[in-house]
Order: C-alpha cells, then sequence, then structure tokens
C-alpha cells in the first residue's frame, strides 16, 4: 500500500484530473475528521453529529467543509480527513489504485418515485428553442473538473440521446451556477435543492431528469483511506453505525414524514445549520425540503452503478483500463447490491 502525503496526493490528483452496521463502541473521544459538501445529501453527517450519534459510538467528530469532490479524495489520501461522503470521480480512482482510498459504503442513490437531479440549460439556451436534454446536441455543459460526477452524468445522457456536448471544467459548483445564469454554459446537472430554486428565479430553467437516463445512479459513496478500511475496521464500523442512524433518522423525518410537520420543521431547522447558512431560516427551509433525496440505509452501496461509473471512466482513458471494482472497493462493511 502506499502512503501519501499531501504533496504527493495533489500530484496524483492532478494526473487523474487531466486526462449498517452496529458496533461495539471505542474508547470515547476518539478524534477523526469527517469531510462534507454543504448539500442536503450530507444530512446523515450532520444529523450524526447534531444529535449525539457519533459521540455514541465513541468518536470526536470535526466536519470539515470542501467545494468538490476531488479535494476530498486528496484529503482522505493526505490522512487530513479521516472518512468523507461524494461522488465518486476519476481523481478518487486513481488514488485507489494507489493504495490510498476505499469506498466502504453508498450515500445518495437516485430512486424512481423519489424527485431527483435535474438537467437545467440557461435562459438564453431555454428561449432558443432546447426544451429537452436531447436538444443539447453541440452545446456547452459545465462540470468542475473532467472525471467529475457532472461529467458522468452529461456523458450518460448524451450517450442515451445519441449526441454530443462540450464539457467546461469550472472547479468549483459556484462557478458552474454563475456560468450558468450568465449563459456562458449552456446546460448543467444538479441535486434539486439546487436545481429548483435556480430554476425559480428564471434565470435557468430544468429540462429533464437524470434518472429517465441513470434510474439507479449511486450519486455518491461513503470512502476512507485504504489504511482505515484494512487497519482501523472497529472505528470504520462506528463510524458507519453513527452515521447510518444519521441516515435513519433524515430519511423518516424527510421521506416517511413520520414526525409529520413538526418532524420536518426540527429536521431543516437542524440542516440549516450547515446549508444555506447565508440565507434567513424562511428563506433556507424551501430549498431545503426541495432537496429531500432518499439517503442509503444502513450505507447500502449498489455496486452495479459504481461498476458503471468505473468502466465510464476507464472507456474515457480518465482512468486506467486495467483497476478493478475491487482496487476501489471494500465490500465487508456494508450491504451491497447488484453486486
Amino acid at each position: 500500500m502506499t502512503l501519501f502525503n499531501r504533496r504527493q496526493a495533489i500530484a496524483t490528483l492532478g494526473a487523474a484530473t487531466a486526462v449498517g452496521l452496529a458496533a461495539p463502541a471505542l474508547a470515547q473521544n476518539r478524534k477523526i475528521t469527517v469531510g462534507a459538501l454543504r448539500f442536503t445529501s450530507h444530512a446523515g453527517s450532520f444529523v450524526g453529529f447534531e444529535r449525539g450519534y457519533f459521540k455514541e459510538a465513541g468518536l470526536d467528530v470535526e466536519l470539515r467543509f470542501f467545494e468538490a469532490a476531488q479535494p476530498m479524495a486528496v484529503a482522505i489520501a493526505s490522512g487530513d480527513v479521516d472518512y468523507a461522503i461524494t461522488a465518486i470521480s476519476g481523481g478518487l480512482v486513481s488514488l485507489a489504485q494507489k493504495g490510498a482510498v476505499k469506498v466502504i459504503g453508498g450515500g445518495l442513490q437516485e430512486e424512481p418515485g423519489i424527485d431527483g437531479q435535474k438537467f437545467l440549460v440557461s435562459d438564453a439556451a431555454y428561449q432558443a428553442g432546447i426544451t429537452a436534454p436531447g436538444m443539447l446536441d453541440g452545446k456547452s455543459f459545465g462540470m468542475t473538473q473532467a472525471g467529475s460526477s457532472f461529467h458522468y452524468m452529461g456523458s450518460k445522457m448524451a450517450e442515451a440521446e445519441g449526441i454530443e456536448l462540450k464539457f467546461k471544467p469550472l472547479q468549483k459548483v459556484g462557478a458552474v451556477i454563475g456560468a450558468l445564469k450568465s449563459g456562458q454554459i449552456d446546460a448543467w446537472s444538479i441535486v434539486p435543492h439546487i436545481a429548483k430554486p435556480l430554476a425559480g428565479s428564471g434565470a435557468v430553467h430544468i429540462i429533464g431528469d437524470v434518472a429517465t437516463y441513470l434510474p439507479d445512479y449511486q450519486v455518491t459513496t461513503v470512502f476512507t483511506s485504504s489504511k482505515n478500511a484494512s487497519d482501523e475496521q472497529e472505528m470504520t464500523k462506528n463510524f458507519l453505525t453513527g452515521y447510518s442512524k444519521g441516515v435513519a433518522d433524515y430519511n423518516a423525518a424527510m421521506i416517511a414524514k413520520d414526525g409529520g410537520d413538526a418532524g420536518v420543521d426540527e429536521m431543516v431547522d437542524l440542516i440549516h445549520k450547515y446549508v444555506y447558512t447565508d440565507r434567513p431560516r424562511d428563506k433556507a427551509a424551501p430549498s431545503i425540503i426541495n432537496g429531500t433525496m432518499r439517503l442509503n440505509e444502513g450505507a447500502k452501496l449498489n455496486v452495479a452503478s459504481v461498476r458503471d461509473q468505473l468502466e465510464w471512466f476507464q472507456s474515457e482513458g480518465l482512468v486506467d483500463s486495467d483497476i478493478s471494482l475491487e482496487t476501489l472497493v471494500d465490500t465487508s462493511y456494508v450491504e451491497t447490491a447488484g453486486s
């Protein structure tokens, strides 16, 4: 197994970019750092932290926030972060090949019957007659980096529609939003808590659902360092225990609505501490509610979707063709589907 310092991890990532769970508690206050994005889809970590589920598992968690998926892979590889929840990227796959990281569970998945990620177009593109994904032939499509989830979603849609897209890497989600609103790019795909408010502003328009093209897409995964997966099994199980309790609470409140409106309001209050923090609660609540998608109970992982993503990275020349699924995924920690 290769050990990485920060500089080595960043160098590896740059090369890649270019081309459930009961467990006995550890000793109290084992300090770990958990990476996240300020997205509703990361609510499992937020709830696990706020409601003390990580502490119950003997973990003292610090949440560290990022603006894109691939920098989290760097942080895991360099040891700055212990666990993270984000989309699979080309950089993550390449770091897994180097023996630095492992996917150990599922985070968020597209599910029939639950409103999911959307395809968006700029107002200029919409006014020019682009009202469906299949009409985007030759148009520009925003992404953070090559090999990001945005790149994957756009490519799979384009393949299904028999069209070609011009992908534009803009590094950060905020930069992609700005480019779409100003018409510098024609299209993008993103989770509903971002898509719906943008569409409501009139600056962009929703023209389709990602689930139409990727109905069981494992949007995000839980991952850690290979060292944690192999040598810190008790700590890893305990992290997944705390995280999964947070996921269960979120799904119960926002999907099943077991607590009624009061339960939804309580969950929105909790999430608002981390998502749309620059807005007052009454302005943030609709966007948080719009972002409701079911999180994977028990961190269950759709291995078939992960395999499809890996094969796509390979077909695009973004990662080496000889990387196996086993190199990327450790299936020993959670229940899997489609394996």
